[in-house]
């Protein structure tokens, strides 16, 4: 079979600005991304902390087959909104393997607003669990919440 020859430029200007400009764009990624993992504030961190709770993707670690990969979903939910102050929606959720089986996540985070739902919250679990049900996956639900986030109740 003949190789396919690529007719690709890496030294034009053309090329040269869309690789930057994509390199841009992935910086950008991780940084959200790393952003997102923090979780709350710093504040809210210690006091979960103090009182000896581990922070959500700990305790999803924790869960998981040892080296077994967590495909993370939704991680830059609600980015944008609510001033910025509810990472990931509040919630992280995923696959992952426990016991040998792949699994749905969802896992309350509650240095977000201690733990409260809000609209992106719900749509974020939501979706979750119908990834469980299409692929007939089994849910695990680590759950430390303050139920709805009570300024947007009307919206939960």
């Amino acid at each position: 079979m003949d190789a396919i020859r690529s007719r690709i430029d890496p030294a034009s200007p053309e090329f040269r600005s869309n690789s930057e400009h994509h390199r841009n764009l992935a910086q950008q990624l991780r940084e959200r991304l790393a952003v997102a993992r923090r979780g709350g504030p710093e504040a809210a961190v210690a006091t979960q902390r103090k009182r000896g709770k581990m922070l959500p993707r700990e305790r999803i670690d924790k869960l998981i087959d040892p080296g077994s990969p967590f495909l993370e979903l939704s991680p830059l939910a609600a980015w944008g909104l609510h001033d910025d102050e509810v990472p990931s929606a509040g919630i992280v959720t995923g696959v992952g393997r426990i016991s040998g089986q792949e699994c749905v996540v969802v896992a309350n985070d509650s240095t977000v607003k201690g733990g409260t739902y809000f609209p992106e919250t719900i749509r974020k679990h939501l979706r979750a669990q119908e990834v469980g049900l299409e692929n007939r996956l089994p849910c695990i639900y680590l759950v430390d919440s303050g139920g709805v986030f009570l300024p947007l109740q009307s919206e939960v």
